[in-house]
């Protein structure tokens, strides 16, 4: 007998936690592709429905594969956000199956094309050939620089479009969503002179980066890098090319070094050796900042004042 009551006990707690673990499932949510879009979407989602990131922190959009967890998170979620196929072709196949009114795709939102940038440097064009070619290798288009969310402006139209598919799929959440709407446009344009006053300063200061990732944020701000100077984060530079390096850090006076979170320490070390130049991090990816309605324009001001302290 007491068998038997413990089995049942046991069965009841099973059946319990399996509801529970479907509603928590089948819970209206936002899932973003990317952190930064997190960010915006965790703003005007907020009060109404959870926003979740796709990929982990850490992990570049650059060569990731889904997996079956993450494809069952997209065809759950009450809407998708994310940069579109040159960007992150991984998901492309699997945004194709979802509802057109289920996904926001920055790429295709028509305010955000004239304000796309051309992928400056030869290794980051290749990539995106080559991504657009999995998705159509008839067409011949121009390559674009894919960092959109380092962009204010491209941001405020993101914020925008979310808001209006949140509305289609939540027409009776109107109020919350206009409201948190408002709220992100008013403190955006709020942070947005603050930060352009904070960098005013160092505008004329020269620097270089690893890789050409902010250019949307620079030509935002007035911020014009020395250059890019091309090394493999897996891969240390040789004896000769740390020369070159140094020799183009010091004949060009840059002021700071600034990489990214997947350079090991050992690299950006070995390239400001023997020079003055300062060195520091930037994360196009905002790791470790928390979702919540303040996250983007926290997620600005922490660039900000990585640019300012290396630089003033």
């Amino acid at each position: 007998m007491k068998m038997k009551k413990s089995f049942l006990i046991r069965a009841v707690m099973a059946a319990s936690l399996l509801t529970a673990s479907v509603v928590t499932t089948a819970q209206a949510a936002v899932l973003a592709s990317l952190r930064p879009l997190g960010f915006i979407a965790a703003a005007i989602a907020d009060g109404v429905t959870p926003t979740d990131v796709l990929l982990p922190d850490g992990q570049s959009p650059h060569g990731y594969s889904l997996h079956p967890s993450d494809l069952q998170r997209m065809r759950s979620a009450d809407l998708l956000v994310w940069v579109g196929p040159d960007m992150e072709s991984f998901m492309s196949k699997s945004v194709a199956q979802l509802p057109p009114n289920r996904v926001v795709d920055l790429s295709a939102i028509p305010e955000v094309k004239p304000l796309l940038m051309a992928a400056d440097n030869q290794e980051q064009r290749e990539h995106d050939i080559r991504a657009h070619n999995k998705i159509a290798d008839d067409q011949q288009t121009a390559v674009y620089d894919m960092s959109v969310w380092l962009s204010p402006d491209i941001a405020k139209l993101t914020a925008i479009a979310i808001h209006a598919k949140l509305l289609e799929l939540m027409p009776q959440k109107k109020d919350q969503l206009d409201a948190n709407l408002r709220q992100f446009e008013a403190g955006l344009t709020k942070t947005d002179i603050k930060l352009g006053k904070m960098l005013q300063p160092v505008q004329g200061k020269g620097y270089f980066v690893f890789q050409d990732t902010f250019s949307y944020f620079e030509k935002h701000y007035g911020l014009s890098p020395m250059g890019r100077l091309s090394v493999n984060p897996e891969i240390p530079p040789g004896v000769q090319r740390l020369h070159q390096i140094r020799t183009q850090l010091v004949e060009q006076k840059a002021v700071c070094v600034f990489a990214e979170p997947q350079f090991r320490p050992a690299i950006i070390n070995a390239v400001a050796q023997g020079t003055t130049v300062r060195t520091s991090t930037l994360d196009p990816l905002g790791g470790g900042i928390a979702l919540t309605k303040d996250s983007y324009v926290n997620f600005l001001s922490h660039l900000t004042s990585q640019y300012v302290s290396c630089l003033k």
